[in-house]
Order: structure tokens, then C-alpha cells, then sequence
């Protein structure tokens, strides 16, 4: 990482802020080393380059002398076989005044053949304009017709409906007449409510056909949509399983190490189950996705035992997966003083060092691009692994002390 940054001279806003101010002056301080050194070696090249100077000429001129012994002097127009001076000038202002002319035409042959760019896109411009215009009224014919017709089914099955109702009405008239005459009344009432209830569902429900259709396409959509947004939670859920939850179960198992402690992660930093990567990796120049940093990690940190101890398959107690930057000055907050924890880095391949001092919280940067592990800007030791940074800066703390 710091190879490219010394090479572009660049160094990225946002993976600026993630360092503190003494890893801003180292960098700053390298960048520098470097300019000095490009401008000594291309001064150097450019000497090389330089022509030697050329001896000075002592000459003098020789004035071309005529006959007569004075200085040859020739006066246009005067010698023999030379044009008249006026002809001379008359040809000059005519070759002048022709070349003028050529520019205007060529000026004036611009302009028209802007004009009929001009003018060709506007046609085109027009003609989208239409096919658009026209579109979108075929569409809204198509809407009106479709509207038109659905509100003619529906006033047939009302107006069937109505003459349905006002049938089964005069039904129940005659009905009542006849009970009020005496005669079969039980009977002839248990035929008129069969009659009435077994026809008027097939009236309701053909009268509500088109809105029970659309309704049933809308539900369906919607229990689509839904199962759609379930899939994504649960895998974001399960992605996510491990990194944040638990927060206040970090600190029930702390080590005190001298003066450098570290925080434990209650879950497995980075799921392996949930995931899994794709066959075709290739790293980009930075991490643009959550997804991103789990694959670098499971296909190039894993089998390098990022994250485990030093000697075992166990994950480390410091290491806690990819957790934002206040998630982890939240853990540290509590926590003693001197106490640190190691996150996945979400601005470039590698990892960030939280550490709790006295004076507030501290971020290094630790860089895993390559096949070792160091911090970055500052020109320390390299390690094989992870374990072996952390383990050689906990060492050299305890010494200090």
C-alpha cells in the first residue's frame, strides 16, 4: 500500500482520515522523501543533456561590392527584366485579396454545414419527440378502452343484478299474496329463500369479477414482494450474525496483559457457512462491499490463519471480525485502559488496530495486501502473520515499561 501511494502520490481522503496525526506526518514525511528524490534524479538526467557551448566565432561581414568599388544595391523594379514596382504591388494586394477570400469561403462553408448539423438534430430531436408522443397516446387509448370496457361489464352485471333483485322481489310479493290467501305457505316460503340464496352469490360474485381479479393479482404480488425482502433480511441477517450482537458479553472474558489488553469477540468473527465464495476472485484495488471483504477473507486471510492464535485453530480473543469504527471504540469504552482490539478494515486490504489510551482512542492501520503484515506509514519489521504483529507490539510495550 505504501509502494502505491509513494508511486501515484496520492493518498485516498477517506484512508487518510482513518490514520492519526503521527501516521499523517510519517506519511507526509515519506511522500516528501520522495519528490526530493524524483527531482535530484531527473536535475541529474537533464545535465547529461545539456549541449556544450560552442566556441565563439570571431568573423565579420562582407558587404558585396558592385563595379564601381561602392556596396551592390538593387532597386525593385529598376534593374532590367524586373517588373514595374506598381505591378509588383497590384500582384501582391491581388494574392492578398484572394487568400482573403478563400478564408471567408471557407468561414462561410462552416457556418452552413453547422447549420445543417444543426438542423439534422433537431429532426431527429423531433421525430423521438413524436414516436414518444405517439406511444404514450396509443398507451393511453389502450387504458381508456380497456377502462371504457370494464366499466360496461360491470353496468351489464348491475343492471343484471337489479333486474335479478327486483325479479326475486315480485317473487316474494306473489309469495306473501298467496300466504295471506291461505294455501301452502311453509312450503312455498322455504322454495322462494332457496331459490333467492342459491342465485343471488352467482349475481354478487359476477357483478365483483374484474375487481376480485385485480385484487387477487395485487395480493399476489405483494406475497411476492414480501418473500423477495424476507430472502434479503435473513441473508443479511445471517451475513451479519456474529459481527455486531452480543456486545455486552465482550468484556466477560478480558486478559490483562501488562499494559496492552484486548477486547474478545463473543462469536466467530467472520461466518463461513453463510457465504460462499466465489470460485472466479479477483481483488479490486480497494474493498466496495461488506461481500467484497468477506471473500478477500475467506479466500486469502483465512488460509493464512488471520485471526487465530498462534499456535491452535481457535480464533483469537482480540481479533472481532468486520465491525464499524464505533462499534469498536464502544467495546473499548469501558474498557482499561491500554486495552485493544483488531478489526477487517473496510477502506483497504487489511486490518485496524483500536487501541483505548488515556487521552481517548487510537486507529492504526494494518497493511495485508501483500504476503505479510505491517502497519501502515510507518517503516517497521514485516510479519508472516497476524498473530506475530500483534504478539512482537505487545512484547516491545511490556519491555518499554
Amino acid at each position: 500500500m505504501m509502494q502505491q501511494i509513494l508511486r501515484d502520490m496520492f493518498v485516498d481522503p477517506e484512508l487518510l482520515a482513518e490514520l492519526n496525526e503521527e501516521q499523517r506526518q510519517i506519511l507526509f514525511y515519506k511522500i516528501r522523501q520522495e519528490q526530493v528524490r524524483r527531482w535530484t534524479e531527473r536535475e541529474s538526467q537533464e545535465e547529461g543533456w545539456k549541449r556544450p557551448l560552442t566556441k565563439e566565432r570571431n568573423g565579420d561581414v562582407q558587404w558585396l561590392q558592385g563595379r564601381d568599388g561602392e556596396v551592390w544595391v538593387w532597386v525593385m523594379g529598376d534593374f532590367p527584366g524586373d517588373k514595374p514596382y506598381e505591378m509588383i504591388v497590384k500582384e501582391l494586394m491581388e494574392e492578398r485579396a484572394r487568400r482573403q477570400a478563400q478564408l471567408e469561403a471557407q468561414e462561410l462553408w462552416r457556418k452552413k454545414e453547422e447549420e445543417i448539423k444543426q438542423k439534422f438534430r433537431d429532426a431527429i430531436t423531433k421525430e423521438k419527440a413524436r414516436l414518444v408522443a405517439g406511444k404514450w397516446k396509443e398507451e393511453t387509448d389502450d387504458r381508456k378502452a380497456a377502462k371504457q370496457e370494464e366499466e360496461c361489464i360491470q353496468e351489464k352485471l348491475k343492471k343484471q343484478e337489479e333486474e335479478e333483485r327486483q325479479r326475486e322481489e315480485e317473487e316474494i310479493r306473489r309469495a306473501e299474496e298467496k300466504r295471506a290467501k291461505g294455501g301452502r305457505t311453509c312450503c312455498m316460503q322455504t322454495i322462494l329463500s332457496y331459490h333467492f340464496f342459491s342465485i343471488r352469490p352467482f349475481i354478487l360474485s359476477t357483478s365483483f369479477l374484474v375487481c376480485r381479479s385485480k385484487a387477487a393479482d395485487e395480493e399476489m404480488t405483494r406475497k411476492a414482494r414480501w418473500a423477495r425482502d424476507e430472502y434479503k433480511r435473513q441473508s443479511l441477517r445471517a451475513i451479519e450474525k456474529g459481527h455486531v450482537a452480543g456486545l455486552s458479553g465482550h468484556f466477560q472474558k478480558q486478559s490483562h496483559w501488562s499494559h496492552s489488553t484486548f477486547i474478545e469477540p463473543s462469536v466467530s468473527p467472520v461466518p463461513s457457512n453463510e457465504v460462499r465464495p466465489s470460485p472466479a476472485w479477483v481483488r479490486t484495488p480497494r474493498p466496495s462491499s461488506r461481500e467484497m471483504l468477506i471473500l478477500w477473507f475467506t479466500e486469502e486471510q483465512k488460509p493464512k490463519q488471520a485471526g487465530y492464535e498462534r499456535n491452535g485453530n481457535a480464533i483469537a480473543p482480540w481479533f472481532h471480525g468486520i465491525i464499524s469504527r464505533d462499534d469498536s471504540e464502544t467495546l473499548l469504552m469501558n474498557a482499561a485502559k491500554g486495552s485493544f482490539l483488531v478489526r477487517v478494515s473496510e477502506m483497504i486490504w487489511g486490518y485496524t488496530l483500536s487501541y483505548h489510551t488515556a487521552s481517548g482512542f487510537k486507529h492504526f492501520l494494518i497493511d495485508a495486501s501483500g504476503d505479510y503484515y505491517s502497519f501502515l506509514g510507518v517503516d517497521q519489521n514485516r510479519h508472516a502473520t497476524l498473530a506475530d504483529l500483534i504478539d512482537f507490539h505487545k512484547v516491545r510495550e511490556q519491555n518499554s515499561v
